[in-house]
């Protein structure tokens, strides 16, 4: 770093260059002296505007990341007012944040306005087409609205981000979207890819097990399921549901554990009688 020098120092610069010039020409070395220094203060000057320009810039981006986080905080708990200040005080900062944009399209499709959820999504992604996050929440919300293809499409991208913090959820929606299109073994794949990185998260286990069920292999899902009851004895705050229950029904109906079966069956009864997950155990045939 260069140091700037004060006009009061200046002179007895000029003079201590001078004396070792004033036999050859004094005024030659002068004017030498002054571009010297000229070329030092701009120099500097440059350095220390540049130095400035970066810091103001890295507090700038600092700050809309800090705004949206928090908006995104808000979000989660549903106080979408509280949200919207954050979101519009980043925007102010950047009117083109992805991220900002992207949380903002959340809004948006909360309170019904989804067509400016899609705009504000749509621009996030064209902001920054790697910004995996924004692809996410535009699946997701193509998914709520029916449009699957498109959201497969947008699965599928984010999917192919390797570095994306959440891929076990990418997969899991990917899987979810494969399976409503008829994609049975795409979702299959999916599932499982979600359940590794997981390390066995009982939503992908309990999703994979009940599609290779339906697919015919009852042997592979029986594998997953046993998983997904060793994940619940582990967690008692995970609970049955009339999805997993069935599930289950029908791998130990196959698989001749009528003592699964039963115990299976009475829970589903008991917890979920008005369920269609329970009408369908009722219309199962003896030998289904």
């Amino acid at each position: 770093m260069f140091s700037r020098s004060t006009p009061d120092q200046a002179p007895a610069w000029f003079n201590q260059r001078g004396v070792q010039f004033v036999a050859v020409k004094r005024v030659s070395g002068y004017i030498a002296a002054t571009a010297a220094l000229l070329v030092t203060l701009l120099v500097t000057g440059c350095v220390t505007t540049t130095d400035s320009r970066f810091s103001r810039e890295a507090d700038r981006q600092k700050a809309i990341e800090n705004y949206v986080q928090l908006a995104t905080a808000y979000i989660g708990q549903g106080n979408m007012e509280r949200a919207r200040k954050h979101l519009d005080r980043a925007l102010e900062l950047d009117s083109d944040n992805p991220g900002a944009l992207a949380a903002l399209g959340l809004v948006y499709n909360t309170n019904g306005e989804a067509e400016l959820a899609e705009k504000n999504f749509r621009k996030a992604i064209s902001e920054d087409s790697g910004y995996t996050r924004a692809r996410v929440y535009y699946g997701a919300f193509l998914y709520s609205r029916g449009r699957l293809d498109d959201a497969l499409d947008q699965f599928r991208a984010a999917s192919r981000d390797t570095e994306y913090k959440d891929r076990g959820s990418v997969f899991y929606n990917l899987g979810m979207t494969q399976e409503r299109l008829g994609l049975q073994d795409e979702a299959i794949a999916s599932y499982r890819r979600a359940s590794e990185l997981t390390r066995g998260d009982a939503r992908s286990l309990l999703s994979l097990s009940r599609v290779m069920v339906e697919s015919g292999d009852v042997a592979g899902a029986a594998r997953y399921y046993d998983r997904l009851l060793g994940v619940m004895q582990r967690n008692p705050r995970l609970q049955h549901s009339p999805e997993s229950l069935f599930t289950g029904i029908r791998i130990a109906r196959h698989t001749g554990n009528r003592d699964q079966e039963a115990s299976l069956a009475l829970q589903l009864r008991n917890n979920y009688p008005e369920s269609a997950e329970y009408q369908q155990y009722k219309a199962l045939k003896p030998n289904d």
